[in-house]
């Protein structure tokens, strides 16, 4: 089994009016631009009395050599989303209201292909190669990592800001 080493856990969570579907594409957009290949692992929908209720998980996954690779898990939970209306600049506009969660996860993995897992003998060749050899670069690529997905929640926080104004 590879492995992996979670290098972020972050929580962003906002209430009030946001655009939901800008919000979805805004955030998908920007995995991919950055290389990311993203798939939609659940996609829930549930209506209740207060609104919709929704639950999104992707995982986003990037090769960044033949032995590592960045992996993003985003959770989406979404409460009480109810469409609304709001005068912007003196125009009307259609958004959404409610709460939205989004859970961000960023690990890095190593031996991505399961190549060092076969035998004990490489098993033990990995955890020395990593701990001994490529120490360093294991901790580049991780601090790497983290600053990608500090720089991904900013990007959110900045968009549901102005989208919240």
């Amino acid at each position: 089994m590879a492995d992996k080493s979670e290098v972020l856990n972050q929580k962003l969570k906002q209430k009030g009016f946001f655009n939901f579907t800008e919000l979805y594409n805004f955030c998908f957009n920007w995995l991919e631009d950055e290389g990311y290949n993203v798939k939609e692992k659940e996609y829930t929908e549930k209506i209740k009395s207060d609104g919709k209720e929704l639950i999104i998980k992707w995982e986003a996954k990037k090769d960044v050599t033949d032995y590592f690779e960045n992996v993003f898990e985003i959770n989406w939970h979404i409460l009480g989303l109810k469409d609304a209306e709001i005068e912007r600049e003196g125009k009307k506009e259609n958004t959404n209201k409610g709460e939205v969660g989004i859970e961000i996860k960023a690990n890095l993995v190593k031996d991505k292909e399961n190549k060092w897992e076969d035998k004990p003998l490489w098993k033990f060749l990995r955890g020395t190669y990593e701990k001994y050899i490529i120490r360093t670069t294991v901790n580049q690529y991780e601090n790497r990592l983290e600053n990608k997905a500090k720089k991904f929640a900013g990007e959110i926080k900045a968009f549901l800001q102005i989208e919240g104004r």
